[in-house]
């Protein structure tokens, strides 16, 4: 058995062991107070859910890509996997029970124009990593499939290198049967940016979970999300952003439409440690309720140890403004295209920070989609 291959069964083994420790997440923990995982699943479903199916359908050149299921990881792959962030319960587990995954490499000083389409599909655990090199750029398509099964586990590792810039496209699209879960850890270094956004249809349960830690100067992490529920979907993201050297820069909007019996959930915590002086995050969170029996829980948070800081945060939830309801009825739109209008209007904030125009418009198309699903209960 090769030293490299040793290395990541230990790595494995000791996530087992952590997993099997900790159990499953559940109520009692508070930053799972929305989403009790332990009520709907037990440590032996997770444990032999198998591997999910991941798929890359044309590889962008200058790209480097390995196998986590092959022997034999090249040391780029072996000083990122299973290391950053603090590894929660879930993170262990897709880290201790999938047999597969993909890393993906972008040298120094490279520019990848096209996006990298990551298809993830199936029921299972799985990993997937990604490191970009200092002063290199690219953007990463993650479309999930619908075929979830009973459960889908994802655990990502970000890297990013001094001025390196990753922007990450996450589409879910509802599953009503199943669990999905994922949870995202990004390191980024001075000078680096991360920009996300998260486009959430519902599942039985969905976690989208998120720690990030800005570990440079000048170091920036952007999020953006847009959630289209209706029945009885739920879906949850929660980040956790660290502002752990100064003049570091974060923000946050996410969107959300509840209609039915659905349940959306943002949980946004953001620590700025001692010394992070000079840092600037702000966050904001959204949500319209489209029936009485519709739920959104948003809950922002704060800790700051360091001085000279920027720091803000906001979160509405409530029905479409009776005012310009009538006002576009009144010029003769009927009330369900009206309502559809302002929620239009509504979310499109956060589906512009989307740059590129191609994958803005595949969300978008999405979020059309969802929309008569989310209305069927609206006022």
């Amino acid at each position: 058995m090769s030293t490299a291959h040793s290395h990541r069964e230990a790595r494995r083994a000791e996530a087992l062991e952590s997993f099997r420790v900790r159990g499953m997440p559940h109520r009692r923990f508070e930053h799972w107070r929305y989403s009790d995982l332990r009520a709907v699943l037990d440590a032996g479903q997770v444990a032999q859910a198998g591997t999910a199916h991941w798929s890359i359908p044309a590889l962008p050149e200058g790209v480097e890509q390995f196998d986590l299921a092959a022997p034999n990881a090249p040391a780029w792959v072996l000083k990122a996997y299973g290391t950053i962030g603090n590894r929660p319960t879930m993170e262990e587990a897709s880290l201790a029970f999938s047999d597969g995954g993909v890393a993906l490499r972008v040298p120094a000083g490279t520019t990848i124009a096209e996006p990298i389409r990551l298809e993830i599909a199936g029921g299972g655990n799985l990993r997937w990593l990604v490191v970009v090199e200092e002063g290199a750029s690219a953007t990463i398509f993650e479309p999930h499939g619908s075929d979830v099964g009973l459960l889908r586990n994802v655990g990502v590792d970000v890297a990013l290198s001094e001025g390196a810039a990753l922007t990450h496209i996450r589409f879910a699209p509802f599953t009503p049967k199943s669990f999905v879960v994922e949870h995202i850890a990004v390191a980024v270094s001075a000078r680096a940016q991360y920009r996300a956004h998260f486009a959430n249809f519902g599942a039985r349960l969905s976690r989208t979970e998120l720690h990030i830690t800005l570990g440079g100067e000048g170091a920036e992490a952007h999020l953006s999300g847009v959630t289209v529920l209706g029945h009885d979907g739920h879906a949850d993201v929660t980040s956790h952003i660290e502002h752990a050297a100064g003049k570091t820069l974060s923000t946050q909007l996410f969107k959300h439409v509840a209609g039915g019996k659905s349940r959306a959930v943002y949980q946004g915590k953001i620590t700025v440690r001692e010394g992070a002086n000079g840092s600037d995050s702000r966050q904001t969170a959204r949500a319209l309720l489209m029936s009485e029996r519709a739920e959104a829980d948003l809950k922002p948070e704060l800790i700051i140890f360091a001085d000279d800081v920027k720091c803000a945060h906001g979160a509405t939830a409530g029905d479409l403004d009776p005012e310009s309801l009538f006002y576009l009825r009144s010029r003769g739109i009927p009330e369900k295209e009206a309502r559809r209008i302002l929620i239009n209007a509504f979310l499109q904030e956060a589906v512009e920070t989307i740059l590129d125009e191609d994958l803005r418009a595949a969300v978008w198309h999405e979020v059309e989609a969802a929309l008569p699903r989310a209305m069927e209960s609206a006022k």
